[in-house]
């Protein structure tokens, strides 16, 4: 299976200014997925336990049936189950042929935990979203 490049890691806010040595121990814990259109890349009230960063294709992300975003490449989602592991807050839908990473909880709760920085932009982004989904 293929790991993401380290460009597409350092594309994500909370990775970004890892070193080189992190980005590849981090690269190994990444999964490959592809979905087609129209597939649930992550359903909304369904439990999560990945984090998710858009290689290719296009994604429609849906609250209570209504569109509120559109993801592409270099795009990321799920980072709210990187900290508790609860129901999914949005819908994920494929809208072409998408190639995706996903990191599951445990793998990045050790990388984490070792990495305080990581931890406090993991923190910002969820104020940011936080607070964007509250002027919705």
């Amino acid at each position: 299976m293929a790991q993401p490049s380290s460009d597409l890691i350092r594309s994500i806010p909370i990775f970004a200014e890892l070193d080189d040595a992190s980005v590849a121990q981090l690269a190994t814990d990444f999964i490959e997925r592809e979905f087609e259109a129209g597939q649930e890349i992550a359903t909304e009230g369904e439990g999560g336990l990945n984090f998710f960063v858009v290689d290719s294709g296009t994604a429609d992300v849906t609250v209570g049936g209504a569109q509120v975003g559109t993801l592409g490449p270099g795009a990321s989602f799920g980072e709210i189950a990187l900290v508790d592991k609860s129901a999914r807050s949005a819908t994920v839908t494929a809208t072409s042929r998408l190639r995706a990473f996903a990191l599951p909880v445990w793998s990045f709760r050790s990388f984490a935990e070792s990495r305080p920085s990581v931890t406090w932009k993991l923190l910002e982004l969820l104020a940011e979203r936080l607070r964007a989904a509250e002027h919705r």
